[in-house]
């Protein structure tokens, strides 16, 4: 299960696209944006082994829980006991998703390294998914961006639905635009940008980010792609040559969404990885080691593996 030789593309593919970065950060989000997305319920143990395993392949930004009412989210109840039972690794920053203060505090509390925000680019994705306007969820984030720099605490920003929006159909890049800024004022250090339902395509991925890229650094932006219409590689692609540096993946395709029907998994990390490497760029994870975390976790949720490469790779060894 070798990953591919990519010495020989690596020149080729740079002389094509002057602007690829030399190294891409990967931000996990199975543990958290995936498994809050599956039917079952995963118990503590299998959540903290998930992490480490990840960890253990060299990922270094892993979203580990999520501080939100229970009821809402039952499937990222006990993250206090998720974050406790971490035997944590230099390097690695464990992060945790707040919406209001009081999450903020719990987390905190509870020892995450760096915590998330998000509010959506459209006015009825955020009343189905936060019960408020955009507007009034940027409000909210207020008091946890002050006191998380009162912690020293760095605060990463969501933007959803950027391409599209299951009850208001293609995304306005404008309101996408002012949605991002605002985050990043407020004092978020990165936004990234999420294609909730997985609508969106190269093109439209291309026209988004030409009109956030003329306002806003591309350090500044990182893209989260679902893969409902297997466009996600090819919208990461585009983000890549265009500048961006971070994307957001889920371990054997983890998830989807639940306020967007039909929306199936984020992309495949083992697909991203692949992508990556084929590509030159250096992302510091050992394919290997991933796609036996896919496994783990797969296996115990008792379905198949949704990352294409790691069922390639896997039919291969076997």
């Amino acid at each position: 299960m070798a990953p591919p030789n990519c010495s020989t593309s690596s020149q080729r593919h740079r002389s094509v696209h002057h602007s690829l970065p030399d190294k891409v950060r990967i931000v996990e989000v199975g543990a958290r944006d995936g498994l809050q997305n599956e039917q079952a319920t995963v118990p503590v143990p299998v959540r903290i082994e998930l992490i480490q395993q990840l960890a253990d392949a060299g990922l270094s930004a892993i979203e580990a829980g999520s501080f939100v009412n229970p009821k809402w989210i039952p499937q990222m109840a006990a993250s206090e006991d998720v974050f406790a039972g971490l035997q944590k690794r230099p390097n690695t920053q464990y992060a945790a998703l707040t919406p209001n203060l009081q999450g903020f505090e719990r987390a905190l509390a509870a020892g995450a390294d760096e915590v998330a925000v998000f509010a959506a680019a459209s006015e009825a994705f955020s009343q189905k998914n936060i019960n408020c306007s955009i507007s009034e969820s940027l409000k909210r984030f207020e008091p946890v961006m002050i006191a998380a720099a009162k912690a020293g605490i760095p605060v990463r920003g969501y933007t959803s639905c950027v391409l599209g929006c299951p009850y208001e159909g293609e995304s306005d890049p404008q309101i996408v635009l002012q949605v991002t800024r605002a985050l990043l004022d407020m004092g978020c250090y990165e936004v990234s940008l999420g294609d909730t339902i997985g609508t969106g395509t190269a093109g439209s991925m291309t026209t988004l980010l030409e009109v956030l890229l003329a306002e806003l650094p591309a350090a500044s932006l990182a893209v989260h792609c679902h893969d409902t219409y297997g466009q996600a590689l090819a919208n990461i692609l585009v983000a890549l040559q265009l500048g961006i540096a971070t994307v957001d993946a889920s371990v054997a395709g983890l998830g989807g969404c639940p306020y967007a029907k039909g929306a199936t998994g984020n992309v495949a990390t083992e697909d991203v990885v692949y992508l990556l490497q084929g590509l030159g760029i250096d992302c510091g994870v050992d394919l290997e080691r991933l796609i036996a975390a896919g496994q783990f976790i797969s296996q115990h949720l008792q379905r198949s593996n949704q990352s294409r490469v790691a069922q390639a790779l896997l039919n291969r060894a076997g």
